[in-house]
């Protein structure tokens, strides 16, 4: 037996009537209260009746009621306000600090037992996702209605950190957006180093040179280290007598040299070629996407994101190592990431911090037009019969895997929860 399987029990009413407490006082349950995933008791605000008495307050949960003493509740004024404990196995009687009995009421043999044989089965499956032989019993509606509250959650998540982000920079919006933004187009492999490149580059100098891509270029690869040897090529040459310029001018240091990662990675995906993707979205839409706002189409912002190089990087990979001519454009599924995960955060940032409802609900309508992503997460669900139609569904399983599924928290899935009573 563990506590999560008591919260679960207590918290949507799987108990046997007529409960009494230990001390045989009738109880009834009005109100199991809200969770506290915090310090302090495990319930606050619940409202119990025993005998003819409501009382409100909170409730701790333990194992055994001897464990109160074992987590040194009893000298701790913060469990003061518990009117209730609710044990598996009542082995000890329990007081607060300023030595109030406190009642009792105990599980053990007031629940289906098939309940916790079935949790157990989901621990011990050994599956990928623990439900995995058991999911299909479950309906596509009731499926669903869990993912819109996990792609809620996913997105309260995401909008959460950019606020915090937003204030800790006195609340520069543009600057964290186009951190963010920088952050994508290194995605997975080089994002942390494209961070820190616009760190140390600020977008207010950037603007400055908006209407030059080549200075763009500069400052973007000699702040990313990238023009410290003395090349051959004219192009190099000429972005590294323009930046040495620029650094002065601006008092800039590059990064540190290592940080940008090359090996075990396709060529279109080169820093390199991302750099001058990234300076070419910057040059194109005037700094940042103002326009995206008002767009209303996906196609149209995919579109916008879809940039290519400059001329130089059409038959180069890397500065001074020539190569086979060839277009090198951002592909629709890289614009498609870098819209879901940073732009569409933003614009649903941007909307309630405006108090603008109708952009909110434009972000959330720009989810739903994009096709599902492609992972080994979302193969992994589809294999399971989810029906994920679109990339709002692909983010929600995407985060019930990431917070419930690869922690084994079916007790607080509806999925889960389905399965269970079953």
């Amino acid at each position: 037996m563990n506590e999560e399987f008591l919260y679960y029990l207590w918290q949507f009413r799987q108990l046997k009537e007529p409960l009494f407490t230990t001390d045989n006082h009738t109880l009834t349950l009005i109100d199991p209260g809200e969770r506290n995933h915090d310090s302090g008791p495990d319930f606050l605000f619940a409202k119990i009746k025993m005998d003819d008495t409501i009382w409100a307050g909170n409730v701790e949960m333990h194992v055994r009621s001897s464990d109160w003493y074992r987590h040194h509740h009893d000298t701790d004024r913060a469990y003061d306000t518990v009117v209730l404990h609710v044990v598996y196995q009542h082995d000890k009687e329990v007081f607060t600090s300023s030595n109030q009995k406190i009642p009792t009421l105990e599980l053990k043999g007031k629940f289906d037992e098939s309940l916790y044989d079935n949790y157990l089965s989901l621990l011990q499956s050994g599956l990928p996702i623990a439900c995995g032989n058991l999911v299909q019993s479950v309906s596509d509606l009731e499926k669903l209605f869990w993912l819109e509250r996990m792609m809620a959650a996913r997105l309260e998540e995401k909008a959460s950190q950019i606020e915090s982000n937003i204030k800790n920079s006195l609340g520069d919006f543009q600057e964290i957006f186009y951190q963010k933004l920088a952050r994508n187009f290194g995605f997975k492999t080089n994002g942390e180093a494209f961070e820190q490149l616009a760190r140390i580059l600020p977008l207010k100098i950037l603007l400055k040179h908006i209407d030059s891509r080549f200075q763009l270029e500069a400052l973007l690869y000699g702040q990313a280290g990238l023009l410290r040897k003395d090349y051959k090529d004219d192009y190099p040459r000429a972005l590294k007598t323009e930046y040495e310029f620029l650094a002065q001018k601006y008092n800039l240091q590059p990064l540190k040299v290592g940080v940008w990662k090359f090996m075990r990675m396709r060529p279109g995906n080169f820093p390199t070629i991302r750099i001058s993707q990234f300076a070419t979205l910057l040059y194109q839409s005037g700094g940042l996407l103002h326009k995206i706002p008002e767009m209303k189409r996906v196609a149209d912002i995919i579109t916008l994101l879809s940039v290519t190089t400059s001329d130089y990087w059409k038959n180069h990979f890397r500065f001074g190592m020539k190569s086979v001519e060839r277009g090198k454009t951002l592909g629709t599924s890289s614009a498609q990431l870098i819209l879901i995960n940073t732009v569409i955060p933003f614009v649903f940032v941007y909307g309630r911090l405006m108090n603008k409802p109708a952009l909110q609900q434009k972000a959330l309508s720009w989810l739903e037009q994009i096709k599902p992503e492609n992972n080994k997460v979302v193969r992994l669900y589809l294999t399971l019969g989810f029906p994920l139609r679109n990339a709002m569904h692909t983010q929600a399983v995407i985060h019930l895997n990431q917070h419930y599924c690869s922690h084994l928290k079916c007790l607080d899935c509806r999925i889960g929860q389905k399965i269970l009573s079953q």
